[in-house]
């Protein structure tokens, strides 16, 4: 059994500069930029975490895709609140999640849903 469902996710983006700024903005984080095939910004994750990217790789952005689930560390709210400054739009407010925590959907610069998470 894999100690995680997921192992590497991508996010396609049209600009990455924008859409890492727009990350790095909501996040509070700074995503080291590389060349993996393409032009790409990556999550910061530990070392036994689920590591990801930005990628310009001709991917087409979606409100439809999958959905990724970024950690906030215990501030999705200060996250919330930057998103609209950083150029993208919430989608659902911040959600109770059950007792597992919270959640909220947001929509980046790129086009993308993606879900932002704060555990409990």
């Amino acid at each position: 059994m894999p100690k995680h469902a997921i192992s590497w996710f991508e996010i396609p983006v049209t600009d990455l500069e924008r859409a890492a700024t727009f990350y790095e903005t909501v996040l509070g984080t700074a995503f080291e930029r590389m060349d993996l095939g393409g032009p790409t910004a990556v999550f910061p994750a530990d070392e036994d975490g689920v590591g990801g990217a930005l990628i310009f790789d001709g991917g087409e952005p979606s409100l439809t895709g999958p959905l990724v689930y970024l950690d906030t560390n215990g501030e999705l709210d200060e996250a919330l609140a930057r998103v609209a400054n950083a150029g993208g739009e919430v989608l659902l407010a911040k959600t109770d999640a059950g007792g597992h925590g919270f959640y909220a959907y947001i929509k980046d610069t790129e086009g993308n849903r993606v879900a932002l998470f704060e555990s409990p």
